[in-house]
């Protein structure tokens, strides 16, 4: 399960890396009081990559549990990690498209990494119910 631990490790990531963008995207930084320094921010690219970073970690929790379940509950190790993978992609992909202001595209990519987070979730529950059936 390698990959997929890699997969979780990039995820958790993905928040500290679209923040990094909207700070760089803003005006000069205000490390004293961050949060109201990005409410005044004007630049709609600073703004959609921090909404990026408020995604990203709001979609961390339901993957990394699903990953973890899916290892337990002895789900194929491929199709944990090929899932992972996909999800990791498709978050890449949803903060680019946030960045972007892709919204349409945004939602069917961020819809593509919940059916990942759900297939991982599922699979474990299946392999559950087998190996107790």
């Amino acid at each position: 399960m390698t990959l997929a631990y890699a997969c979780i490790l990039i995820a958790a990531l993905l928040p500290y890396l679209w923040t990094a963008i909207a700070k760089a995207l803003g005006e000069r930084y205000d490390n004293r009081d961050p949060r109201a320094w990005q409410a005044r921010q004007q630049n709609p690219r600073s703004q959609r990559a921090y909404a990026a970073h408020l995604n990203a970690f709001e979609a961390f929790a339901p993957f990394a549990a699903g990953v973890l379940m899916a290892q337990s509950a002895g789900v194929g190790e491929a199709r944990v990690a090929a899932l992972a993978v996909a999800f990791v992609a498709l978050r890449v992909l949803h903060g680019l498209c946030y960045l972007a202001g892709w919204h349409r595209t945004r939602s069917l990519v961020w819809l593509g990494g919940l059916s990942c987070v759900l297939a991982l979730m599922l699979s474990a529950t299946l392999a559950f119910a087998g190996a107790r059936a």
